[in-house]
């Protein structure tokens, strides 16, 4: 059984992944240290930087919607030049990113130790200053990168809402600042503009560089996003375009308020120009100082935080797909079997970021980044080239670069040119690179592979591309009734017996099929097609007694699985790809708590494109009576009736309607009801009885008539947290009060409507 890769990001994902890794170094720590280069001229540096990066962003969008594949870069280079280029690249970019990672651990400490210097730091945290004493830059530094490295470690995931919480967080917070202090520029700060002379600038471009190399990060991830071919080049267009003008922006602010010596040399320029200029600023008496800076304190942290952990996650990929394909020791290759993570790649890349951040300056650190990132994106531009004049029937990407030939070439001449100003150290550390790049091919690569150039092994994503491809075909020609079953890691053969039997005979009466896919979810730190092609125990278990399962039935049932960083994601994209009918998952009981924090559940109701059965308690019985626990709602009623039917037609079951209603209801109420469930009947084929419970506590009176039940149907409706918090709905209340199967089910027409509907079906039907 072949596994598919989930593409789940959208646009805004795509333009959040850049923007999230190059708003960091590039505002917060670097404008001082370049202006110590090219002086209020630093302007012009992160304007020059960011057009020579568009070579590159340029042909990584091309070469990414046509090799929509996880790797990036590294994956394109070794396609295009060849393995030995690979190898070059591969390393020259897990060099980048680690020194790019170091850059944002050691700068963001910086921003630590600021505060703690302020003169209201004694009066604001007195314990923590007298008895917990913060240790120096580099000691921070290296502690958060341990942090990170145990985080990456054990797998925990980030999420793609995270990142963009996180971007909007420090756009606002930025805006804010530029909003407020363009204001008080000083155009005498401009004075001596150019005395830096041209070298100076140059100088300083080449330290920037950095600052935009989180631009092409995303397409180390292509083949996990959703319509590559317009999210790809768009998103890079969009968060170059948008961060090289905020960048530009903020440093014309910066030069314009501070005075350039108090600027040249600082690590923390944002925080520094904040205490200058609101330091003793009050607001109806009240000093907002404290506050401003501790604003542009948080944004950077997060900022250069996210940055650091996205480094070692990020650079921990590069060895081990350089491993994967026979280029680097194979003991890089290595997944641990608990946390599914590539332990020995994420244990050496943090180990040589922690020394760089115990050993290396801020300055350093920043122009040996720029420069082997600038050597990635000569060989980017190359392998563009490459591919384009080698007239390849598969190449068809569906973006081209416009003014190819002349963009790689100036690529590749202005990147050239720039190493050449670089200081001796960056010079030699990127021919270095190169040469055992090279001979690290020769001596360890060469004799275990038989590949050259870009004619090389693209067929092995094919295959794992199949199931959903062959899936979205069929459904061309055919309409059938669909359930979906989506099937996690942890599922046991009996729970997923016990979700077929039930689907069973709603796809019998219908005429459909089940489709039961396992949805595998890998930590962000293993590219998915490393996890795709890992074909474990538990994998083939699954393909085993999913066949053994399905042999007694009489309906046409097809297996499946998907790879994806996002469970959630995954399930209703396929549900949507193959216009699935019915998602049939299982669920277990959620506390309040669970339910504050958000749940899988919820968010797969409010975004599927089809009704939704969650089960609980699920299990093989026999089932004679199926009974429905009836609220009036207009669209899960009938849908609870309309599964019921097909049940209890197929396993010769009846069906039994229950309401219940206060001890002190008049009898209108009564009779309201059962005109109700008269009408409800209708719509069923098979006997039905109706009862009415009179009860001042619904959940016990239920739960006591649903005894004799085989199967209990209850409508759920999306969890809106604070509420639930305080007041728990009466279907969970009343499934977690029974012990039979408990069909929760939701319409997918009780999700349109305003803001109001959730209060309103709350107030009418719970």
């Amino acid at each position: 059984m072949t596994k598919d890769l989930e593409r789940d990001l959208g646009l805004f994902a795509v333009i959040a992944i850049s923007m999230g890794a190059m708003i960091g170094s590039g505002i917060f720590i670097l404008p001082g240290v370049a202006m110590a280069e090219a002086g209020p001229a630093v302007i012009l540096a992160f304007v020059i930087a960011a057009i020579l990066v568009v070579p590159a962003a340029l042909s990584i969008a091309e070469l990414g919607t046509a090799m929509p594949e996880a790797g990036g870069d590294y994956v394109f280079i070794e396609r295009g030049l060849g393995p030995s280029f690979g190898t070059i690249a591969g390393l020259g970019t897990w060099l980048m990113l680690m020194l790019k990672g170091s850059l944002a651990l050691y700068g963001g400490m910086f921003y630590i130790d600021f505060v703690r210097e302020l003169p209201t730091w004694d009066l604001a945290i007195p314990v923590l200053d007298a008895t917990l004493p913060i240790p120096g830059v580099r000691a921070l530094g290296i502690t958060f990168a341990i942090i990170f490295i145990a985080i990456n470690l054990i797998g925990v995931k980030q999420t793609g809402g995270i990142q963009s919480i996180m971007v909007v967080v420090m756009l606002v917070i930025l805006g804010v600042f530029v909003a407020a202090t363009i204001v008080q520029v000083d155009g005498a700060n401009y004075d001596g503009f150019f005395d830096e002379g041209i070298d100076g600038i140059l100088t300083a471009t080449a330290l920037v560089l950095v600052s935009y190399a989180g631009v092409t990060k995303v397409a180390a991830v292509a083949e996990e996003i959703e319509n590559p071919g317009r999210n790809l080049p768009l998103g890079l267009a969009i968060s170059l375009g948008v961060t090289a003008f905020l960048y530009a922006l903020l440093v014309f602010v910066l030069v314009g308020v501070i005075e350039g010596d108090q600027l040249v040399g600082t690590e923390e320029p944002m925080a520094e120009a904040t205490e200058i200029l609101f330091g003793g600023v009050t607001v109806g008496g009240i000093p907002i100082g404290g506050f401003a800076v501790g604003a542009i304190v948080l944004a950077a942290l997060l900022a250069l935080v996210s940055t650091a952990n996205a480094g070692i996650l990020t650079a921990s990929r590069y060895p081990l797909a350089l491993s994967r394909d026979d280029l680097f020791l194979k003991k890089f290759e290595y997944i641990h079997p608990r946390f599914n993570t590539p332990t020995v790649a994420i244990l050496t890349t943090g180990a040589i970021i922690i020394f760089i951040v115990a050993t290396q300056n801020v300055d350093e650190i920043a122009k040996m980044a720029g420069a082997f990132q600038i050597l990635v994106y000569i060989l980017v531009c190359g392998a563009l080239i490459a591919f384009r004049e080698r007239d390849l029937e598969w190449y068809n990407p569906d973006f081209h670069t416009p003014g190819y030939p002349w963009v790689q070439l100036f690529g590749i001449v202005s990147g050239i040119f720039i190493i050449t100003q670089m200081e001796t150290r960056e010079i030699v550390g990127s021919i270095a690179i190169v040469i055992f790049g090279f001979l690290w091919f020769k001596w360890y690569a060469e004799d275990n592979i038989d590949r050259e150039g870009v004619a090389k092994g693209l067929a092995r994503r094919e295959a794992g591309k199949q199931f959903v491809q062959d899936t979205e075909e069929a459904l061309q020609d055919d309409d059938r009734y669909e359930v979906l079953i989506p099937i996690r890691q942890d599922v046991t053969r009996e729970q997923e017996d016990a979700l077929i039997q039930m689907a069973a005979p709603i796809v019998s009466r219908r005429g459909g099929r089940i489709r039961v896919v396992r949805f595998d979810e890998v930590p962000d730190q293993v590219p998915l097609d490393t996890a795709a092609e890992d074909v474990s125990e538990a994998d083939l278990e699954f393909e085993e007694r999913t066949d053994e399962l399905v042999r007694y039935l009489e309906v046409p049932v097809e297996v499946g699985e998907i790879v994806s960083h996002d469970t959630r994601h995954a399930v209703v994209n396929f549900a949507e790809r193959t216009g699935a009918d019915l998602i049939l998952a299982r669920q277990e009981a959620t506390s309040r708590l669970g339910t504050l924090f958000g749940r899988d559940t919820d968010w797969i109701m409010d975004h599927a494109p089809c009704d939704v059965v969650f089960v609980q308690h699920e299990q093989r019985v026999t089932v004679e009576e199926i009974a429905i626990v009836t609220d009036r709602s207009p669209f899960n009623d009938p849908l609870k009736v309309e599964l019921a039917d097909a049940m209890a037609h197929v396993l010769d079951a009846r069906v039994r309607f229950l309401y219940a209603v206060g001890e002190d209801e008049p009898d209108e109420l009564v009779e309201t009801i059962e005109d109700y469930h008269d009408e409800l009947d209708d719509l069923v084929d098979v006997p039905v009885e109706s009862t009415i419970i009179r009860t001042d506590d619904s959940v016990e009176g239920l739960s006591r008539e649903l005894e004799s039940a085989d199967v209990v149907m209850l409508s759920t409706m999306t969890h809106r947290r604070l509420p639930d918090l305080v007041i728990e709905q009466r279907s969970d209340r009343l499934a977690a009060a029974i012990e039979q199967p408990v069909l929760l089910v939701h319409s997918k027409q009780s999700r349109r409507g305003t803001f109001l509907r959730p209060i309103v079906e709350r107030v009418l039907f719970d």
